[in-house]
């Protein structure tokens, strides 16, 4: 139930047909868990928090740098030095009281990935490097979670959305992020942030719809990401979507899969 508190604060969710106070019960009983507090986790954390999401799990290693603020906005200039978990949970307690926060003060890897998913009913990725993705990837569909994923380049991004433990109303299985990109880059290829640059607002961009994307899939309407790969060229202003399906070759939900456990490397 929401008290008169919560009834105020989400009203112009509550009026929206779309939505509407069971949406928001959803919500309020939602558990999502975000990897990485940078600059996709950051816009994901606060309009998830303020969009009432009741519990929000954030996993991070990390602590905040100077260099972080120019996009990370859920960090302000105090808050260099300090853990990342402690500066997001402290920002989101300020911004809204009702959002129970769990900290995770560690770098996700294959022997705490799946045993952490397991506890969220959806899992956001902004993780900033393909090992992680992957294997977060590779973790929701063992754990049968849905994830919303998106990356981000120097002037460029994209979004999706994967149900890969679950069939459409064809019988056809939804795609994996292995059946949309088999294999990582080579090493070397992709340069990290710190060597490119990036332009900080685009961050804020891709994941602010990434906010979109989970409480579209935890409130159930429209028509998602599944299947369709969102691209943003910022240079142009570009908006494109490429549709992609289940490969029967990937090697975690194919007809011969390979990948039976998080034990490979990533």
């Amino acid at each position: 139930m929401l008290d008169v508190k919560e009834l105020e604060r989400y009203a112009r969710h509550i009026v929206l047909r779309e939505v509407g106070g069971p949406g928001q019960a959803k919500l309020k009983s939602a558990r999502v868990l975000v990897v990485g507090a940078g600059g996709l986790g950051a816009p994901v954390l606060l309009y998830l928090a303020a969009a009432g999401c009741g519990t929000l799990g954030v996993v991070d290693d990390d602590i905040v740098s100077l260099s972080n603020l120019q996009r990370q906005v859920i960090f302000a200039t105090p808050d260099i030095g300090a853990r990342k978990v402690d500066s997001a949970e402290a920002a989101i307690e300020l911004l809204n009281p009702h959002v129970a926060v769990e900290t995770h003060m560690a770098r996700l890897d294959a022997s705490n990935a799946l045993d952490l998913i397991s506890k969220y009913d959806i899992v956001a990725d902004g993780s900033d490097n393909f090992a992680t993705r992957y294997l977060v990837s590779d973790a929701c569909y063992f754990a049968k979670k849905p994830l919303v994923t998106a990356a981000v380049g120097t002037f460029d991004g994209s979004l999706t959305t994967l149900r890969a433990h679950e069939t459409q109303r064809d019988g056809t299985r939804n795609p994996t992020y292995r059946c949309l990109f088999p294999e990582p880059p080579p090493t070397g290829t992709v340069p990290a942030c710190a060597e490119a640059g990036i332009l900080g607002a685009l961050p804020g961009i891709l994941g602010s719809m990434m906010a979109l994307e989970v409480i579209r899939e935890i409130v159930s309407f429209g028509e998602g990401l599944v299947g369709r790969l969102l691209m943003i060229d910022a240079r142009s202003m570009r908006f494109e979507t490429l549709n992609y399906a289940w490969d029967k070759d990937n090697p975690l939900s194919g007809d011969k899969p390979t990948i039976r456990d998080l034990s490979g490397k990533y």
